[in-house]
């Protein structure tokens, strides 16, 4: 196999490697957006049942208020490691393409190479 076509095949994996990368870290981006939603969503709505007693209505909001910090401790923790795998798989998506880049340079070192030669 000549440099030429082992170039080319490296050229291709490269090319599938960043596509897996770019797909991971779409996947870890959108994981990460969805569980801050989930942190966004956990308000305490502002209007209160009419058929409840104040008393009612104040003991629903702390239980609620008690769930929500609990499930908020929950969020955060999974948003911490969403964070980490985000940019570890930014991190090698960005690898990947240094190598697709540097890869193509070689390719177009070695045509011009070519050209000269011949």
């Amino acid at each position: 196999m000549s440099q030429k076509q082992q170039l080319a095949k490296l050229e291709q994996l490269s090319s599938l490697l960043l596509d897996i990368r770019l797909t991971t870290l779409q996947a870890a981006a959108r994981a990460k957006l969805e569980s801050e939603t989930q942190l966004a969503g956990l308000t305490l709505p502002s209007y209160a049942p009419h058929d409840l007693s104040e008393i009612a209505a104040a003991m629903t909001a702390l239980n609620y208020e008690r769930w929500a910090d609990a499930r908020r401790a929950e969020l955060n923790m999974l948003l911490a490691r969403q964070t980490v795998t985000l940019m570890e798989a930014r991190d090698a998506a960005r690898e990947a393409f240094g190598k697709k880049h540097a890869l193509g340079g070689l390719a177009q070192k070695l045509a011009n190479r070519k050209r000269y030669e011949d």
